[in-house]
């Protein structure tokens, strides 16, 4: 996304400095003043989007305390100019359902989305992607075998994952915000009541 970002701004600095040098760029400039505002707002979204998005949004599953964690992030992708936040939220493992999902509009994705539910009903108030693109199918009956029955009844996880280590050669996380968990959030998330 960042390239074509990149790509989009060079052409139009071009078309730009074209313009004001040729004899003839009048009618250019005009064209240029009508289309520069619809496409920098594209521009400012793309920019938006890959240096203000987390590098991840993790979730934490703590069994002593029944609760889900989430690293919830809050914005709306059509306003570059909405302060985009943050805002760790904390829900009973009671409210938590899975729901399996299919897209098949240009390729076909699934993944398993949790959505929480206000309590007594089903009306489903969050949600928060657990799995896409081709990720682990199982990884559903993993959170919920260890939520039930603890990590004995687990094979022997991998090594643990830092949410803020990134590829070196991916621009757009390097620039992003770190993972950063409030304080309190990060220590009860952590330990048993």
């Amino acid at each position: 996304m960042i390239w074509l970002l990149l790509g989009v701004t060079a052409t139009m600095i071009s078309m730009w400095w074209l313009a004001l040098s040729s004899r003839g760029g009048r009618d250019l400039i005009e064209l240029l003043l009508l289309f520069t505002p619809l496409l920098l707002w594209p521009c400012l979204s793309t920019w938006k989007t890959e240096v203000e998005t987390p590098r991840d949004m993790p979730l934490r599953f703590n069994r002593a305390r029944q609760r889900l964690y989430a690293y919830n992030f809050v914005h709306k992708a059509w306003n570059p100019f909405e302060r985009w936040r943050v805002v760790p939220v904390v829900y009973d493992w009671s409210q938590v359902r899975a729901e399996r999902w299919i897209s098949s509009r240009m390729w076909n994705r699934a993944g398993v989305m949790l959505s929480i539910v206000r309590p007594g009903s089903n009306e489903v108030i969050d949600r928060f992607l657990l799995t896409d693109m081709g990720e682990d199918a199982h990884t559903w009956a993993y959170v919920c075998a260890y939520m039930q029955e603890g990590p004995k009844a687990l094979p022997r996880p991998g090594p643990a994952r830092d949410h803020n280590d990134v590829p070196w050669y991916n621009a757009a996380l390097l620039l992003a915000p770190k993972v950063k968990w409030p304080a309190d959030m990060d220590l009860e998330s952590r330990t048993a009541p």
